[in-house]
């Protein structure tokens, strides 16, 4: 029998659950527990697990342990009514914490005279375990034994149910105060449990089983929302109309609504105007094709178990055969594939979801059932994070539990049958089905949902197909065999153009196809303007496998070395040794051509367990880049150290990311040339900063007299000027590298460079924006370093320009006010080019 021991979170006084001066914890309605009166600050976990929730007001946590159960921690009673006062939450949801990690930080002396009691509930909720110990009322330290947990049967507040159809609804506004927080959830719970009925509360087209309170709870439905109580069983109508009449009476805590209780019914979505659907750039291209719809294959599950010990071999059985046909699989795949598949990789040996489905085989459920409950409750905790980046990685998880069951259920998922030139029209997709699909069979991706930073986008950007995310469920409504026209860089769909556009846009299709072809015969020739002037034209790399190809397209080296991949998904950070073989062997595949190797780029969307950055508000403004490597100088100096000694292979330049001050550039300088004293060499290294941040661009004069060059990092530096997260799909599409404000300020880098003689160049993605290339070389842009697959095409588009015309088509970008105006200046002058 699994047995698991939870310590105190906090020191106090230890008082029985019945003593809570709380009916709602007193007669456990949310579950059995004990209770802590606080002599101490802060709130700690009491074991292993992953936060599933923290309320708004910040009083109470919700933590899923390794072994399945679900933990409440409430602190104080009726404290959601400081609103958050007194409460400093230090995790998020979706987060992994070990034992003893603070989660609360707690202001006693504002919530004791603010609040009922101070007395801390700790409640099992759910997940199948009884308590089978706890620890004597009194003195109780923090860390010490409280409560002794044993499996019992599968907790049918979890359980998997066959897919839920409602029978009855009721939508209403939630009119109490403070929202659904543990009281009301509780008795709502309680009324749930009286009828013959399966009922659930539906908020943004999420859901919770009303007999879960801790389910309820993460649903954070707050005063005013819109809630949709839905139910199916012989009960169904009485259950659906009883909760929601209980929940209009406002429960004892009802305030007035803005507006009527019951909402009006949600219109139907208009049709595009003009046949247009709008959506954000995830993968660049252009692509006439005719709609396909995809749908995922799933295998059936198996719903019962032959015995723990059957389905736990047949578990493992599948978890080593998915591994070893990932790493078969990822042998020439690009860097961010590669990335990608370590992640899954890495999924397959996480401890905690290996323990939580083992407790659920041994409670009675199927590998199959099992599995699928872990993995979804896993990727719904990450959609409820509040960080996009974080909520978009759900898909993995998914991605990962369906490949899984197919090896499972013993089968191979079959292959999706699409027209030649499909354009894949889907709600979401993940990224095996991306990697899956054949380039030459599709011409291009559009979803309703996801995110331009997703694994799905970048798998579609390295394998060249043209792609657009959050385009809306209109998507979804356009018929198979539809003619359709994708333009990404305008962020478009045309659905069912007219003959003349079909035609046009056939052509476009054409020209850019001999546009292409003719670069890449070109692309040995060096990137020279047509009145001389030297552009180097570099690509961006990840890996080894990356730089010949790279080469053989052209490129006059590697502008951006990404070197965190070297560094992402894994356990430990990477040696000295392994560091400085991989730069010194792509060193030689670019046989004596620069290669410009950026420091350690971690941090934010790219986090690496070994290297804990704790919770934060912001991610985008907080520890990252060289921030990171500065604060750990063990990191940053090892790392110098390999890329020094990879220095004897080839022309090797470093480049720090993400700086914001001369003062950083200094301690970088510091530290190279510590790592070079340490390692006997004389000769300087090449050092430049990477202009990512406005503070970076504003003070280029200051930074290009201390350093050998600049690289602005358009993507990073666009969503910072423009205050715009440029992975945030509400507002991604307004982030447009071309804004008159980025330009402005690529323009005073390129001044302040000038003033020391210093050659700034581009490595973010205008560097492979045709129309951005002669606005950046009329700024005074040297160097660009664009994706391997576009350098062929940046090269020729170098060489039929000249510098005058570049120099004058961007003082006219500076004087207009749009983005949309600068593209219409540049596509002229290529047009009248013919370009």
């Amino acid at each position: 029998m699994t047995r698991l021991t939870l310590v105190a979170p906090i020191d106090g006084w230890l008082v029985p659950l019945a003593d809570v001066p709380d009916a709602v914890f007193a007669d456990r309605l949310l579950g059995d527990g004990v209770a802590i009166d606080p002599l101490a600050d802060m709130l700690h976990a009491p074991a292993a697990g992953v936060i599933v929730s923290v309320h708004e007001a910040g009083h109470a946590v919700t933590l899923r342990l390794d072994a399945g159960p679900v933990l409440l921690m409430h602190v104080g009673l009726e404290t959601v009514s400081l609103g958050g006062a007194g409460f400093t939450p230090l995790v998020r949801a979706g987060q992994r914490v070990d034992v003893g990690a603070p989660l609360l930080k707690v202001d006693l002396a504002t919530v004791a005279a603010g609040a009922k009691s101070l007395v801390t509930p700790i409640v099992v909720t759910e997940g199948g375990f009884a308590i089978a110990w706890r620890a004597e009322p009194g003195r109780i330290r923090r860390g010490e034994p409280l409560l002794t947990l044993a499996a019992g049967q599968p907790d049918d507040r979890a359980d998997d149910k066959p897919a839920f159809t409602a029978s009855a609804s009721r939508t209403l506004r939630v009119p109490l105060a403070h929202g659904l927080h543990a009281r009301p959830c509780a008795k709502l719970a309680e009324l749930a449990r009286s009828f013959d009925a399966e009922v659930r509360a539906i908020k943004d087209r999420r859901d919770a089983r009303l007999r879960s309170p801790s389910a309820m709870m993460t649903l954070a439905v707050a005063h005013g929302d819109t809630l949709t109580i839905a139910a199916s069983g012989a009960d169904a109508q009485a259950a659906a109309d009883a909760v929601a009449d209980l929940i209009a009476t406002g429960m004892g805590e009802g305030t007035p609504l803005a507006a009527p209780a019951l909402p009006k019914p949600a219109a139907p979505v208009p049709p595009p105007r003009d046949g247009i659907l709008t959506g954000v750039a995830a993968s660049p291209g252009f692509a006439t094709g005719i709609a396909a719809h995809f749908v995922r294959p799933e295998p059936i599950l198996a719903q019962t178990s032959e015995g723990a010990a059957p389905e736990r071999a047949r578990f493992a059985e599948a978890l080593a055969a998915l591994g070893v046909a990932l790493e078969t699989g990822s042998g020439t795949a690009s860097a961010e594939q590669r990335a990608i598949v370590a992640a899954h990789r890495a999924l397959l040996d996480d401890e905690d979801l290996i323990e939580r489905t083992h407790a659920r085989i041994d409670m009675g459920d199927s590998a199959a059932v099992a599995w699928r409950h872990v993995m979804r409750d896993q990727a719904d905790a990450l959609r409820a994070a509040p960080d996009p980046h974080i909520a978009e990685r759900a898909d993995d998880l998914i991605d990962v539990e369906v490949q899984l069951q197919w090896r499972l259920a013993g089968q191979i998922a079959p292959a999706v049958a699409l027209p030649a030139d499909a354009i894949l029209l889907a709600d979401d997709l993940v990224p095996s089905q991306v990697a899956s699909l054949d380039p030459a069979l599709v011409a291009g991706i559009v979803t309703a949902r996801g995110g331009p930073t997703s694994h799905v986008a970048i798998i579609a950007a390295s394998r060249g197909i043209p792609a657009l995310v959050a385009a809306g469920p209109q998507v979804l409504a356009i018929a198979a065999g539809t003619p359709l026209v994708l333009d990404t860089a305008a962020g478009t769909l045309a659905i069912d153009p007219d003959a003349a556009t079909w035609q046009q846009a056939q052509g476009e299709a054409a020209r850019r196809a001999v546009r292409k072809a003719a670069a890449q015969a070109a692309a040995a020739l060096e990137g020279r303007t047509t009145d001389g002037i030297r552009i180097e034209v570099s690509a961006n790399l990840g890996k080894l496998a990356e730089a010949a190809p790279a080469v053989a397209g052209g490129a006059e080296g590697c502008g951006l070395l990404r070197t965190e991949f070297l560094f992402l998904d894994r356990a430990t950070a990477p040696d000295e040794d392994e560091q400085a073989a991989d730069h010194a062997a792509i060193a030689r595949a670019l046989a004596g051509r620069p290669l410009v190797i950026r420091l350690l780029d971690i941090g934010g969307d790219k986090p690496a367990p070994y290297l804990p950055i704790a919770p934060e508000e912001n991610p985008a403004l907080g520890l990252r880049g060289i921030r990171v490597a500065l604060a750990r100088p063990d990191i940053l100096a090892t790392q110098l150290r390999a890329v020094l000694r990879a220095s004897q292979a080839g022309d090797v330049r470093v480049m720090a990311p993400m700086i914001a001050k001369v003062s950083e550039l200094r301690a970088v300088r510091a530290a190279l040339d510590a790592a070079s004293a340490a390692l006997g060499l004389g000769a300087d290294m090449p050092l430049g900063v990477m202009v990512e941040t406005p503070a970076a661009a504003v003070m280029a004069d200051g930074l290009a007299a201390e350093c050998d060059f600049l690289s602005i990092g358009t993507n990073d530096l666009t969503q910072y000027v423009l205050a715009m997260d440029r992975g945030n799909p509400a507002v991604a599409g307004s982030v447009d590298g071309l804004d008159p404000a980025v330009l402005r300020m690529i323009d005073q880098c390129c001044r302040g460079a000038a003033l020391h003689g210093k050659p700034v160049g581009v490595c973010g993605g205008l560097a492979s924006d045709r129309l951005a290339v002669p606005i950046l070389i009329g700024l005074g842009v040297t160097k660009l370093s664009a994706a391997p697959a576009a350098v062929a095409e940046v090269k020729a588009l170098v060489r039929g320009v000249s510098v005058d015309r570049c120099r004058t088509l961007a003082a006219a970008v500076l004087r207009v006010s749009t983005a949309a105006e600068v593209r219409a200046l540049a596509a002229a002058l290529l047009e009248e080019l013919g370009l």
